[in-house]
């Protein structure tokens, strides 16, 4: 269990602790990593998430890795309607690959690592003091700022007078389009860079309306989960939040990346509260993309892994193969 910094509040959740499932494979000396949380946002749960990975071990005994990619496809049967499966044994498969070839991911994906943006660190609701003074305990040069309060705007006013930091706001879901629309112009006054989420997921019609007349950029994350919701946030968002639990893995964020690119749309990719071990994972993805939210590993404080560090001055990668990511010796 994953212990948070502070009380971590969203405008659908609150929580102070995080579960988390860490899944490791072995092939000789080489050992791969991967991580997924449980989530009541989305009905997933530790027991479940343990019990179908477990159920895949006959399978994977005998399993020759040729590629994570392969081995993704093979499982996928198996692991249907449980991409936070799925995430943690691919990115355990891209991390074990990685090691066995001694490159990291990025080298093996042939990317420039001084190419990854820094991420923001996030602010989560709470009264307007605590954000404040959660802000100057990290201090940080990007702020992600949770909101979906009956203040919203008196808090990154607020929040505002404390920093000269750049700010991003994400509603998940709690706004209406019209306050969307209403919101932005002065947001965008404050230093906000864009707008997550705003809307809930379902409300498309509310979502076009929004995109044709923010004038801010608007960020997809609940709205865009697996690779086919990529193609409809077209028309919808300016941009799309990738999670690599919701949509099963680096396997199909990079081809979820690729769709976007295509279609003109901005790329982020983001975190749960997780360790870094699933930090280490995004930390290879981060040069291929716009923004990044990777802040997961320093939002606890009983991180049970080594690997990728979040700066402010952007990504420190582990000299190892793979996602770098290393399991810390219990004292």
């Amino acid at each position: 269990m994953l212990q948070l910094r502070h009380q971590f509040t969203i405008a659908h959740d609150s929580r102070r602790e995080q579960g988390t499932l860490i899944v490791e494979l072995r092939d000789g000396p080489h050992r791969g990593f991967g991580e997924a949380t449980d989530s009541k946002y989305y009905q997933v749960t530790y027991p479940e998430l343990a019990a179908r990975l477990q159920s895949l071990a006959p399978l994977l005994a005998d399993y020759e890795l040729t590629s994570p990619e392969q081995l993704w496809a093979d499982m996928a049967p198996h692991l249907a309607g449980l991409p936070f499966a799925q995430c943690a044994l691919d990115q355990a498969a891209h991390d074990l690959y990685g090691k066995r070839l001694g490159q990291p991911l990025y080298q093996l994906w042939g990317l420039n690592p001084a190419q990854a943006p820094v991420s923001n660190y996030t602010i989560g609701i709470d009264s307007i003091a605590h954000m404040v003074a959660k802000m100057q305990e990290m201090p940080w040069p990007i702020y992600k700022i949770k909101l979906g309060t009956a203040h919203d705007l008196e808090i990154v006013r607020t929040l505002r007078q404390h920093t000269s930091a750049k700010f991003r706001v994400d509603a998940n879901c709690a706004w209406t389009a019209e306050q969307t629309i209403a919101y932005a112009p002065e947001l965008k006054a404050l230093g906000v860079e864009f707008i997550e989420q705003p809307l809930p997921a379902a409300d498309w019609a509310g979502m076009r309306q929004a995109h044709q007349h923010s004038v801010l950029p608007l960020i997809a994350d609940e709205s865009c989960i697996v690779e086919a919701d990529v193609a409809r946030c077209a028309g919808y968002f300016h941009g799309v939040n990738i999670k690599l639990t919701k949509c099963g893995g680096l396997t199909p964020a990079r081809r979820m990346i690729a769709q976007a690119r295509a279609l003109g749309l901005q790329v982020m990719v983001g975190c749960m509260n997780e360790s870094s071990v699933g930090i280490s994972a995004i930390g290879h993805l981060a040069p291929l993309l716009d923004y990044v939210d990777m802040d997961g590993s320093l939002l606890i404080t009983n991180d049970p892994a080594t690997g990728v560090r979040v700066l402010p001055t952007g990504v420190a990668y582990a000299q190892a193969g793979g996602t770098g990511a290393s399991l810390r010796l219990k004292e």
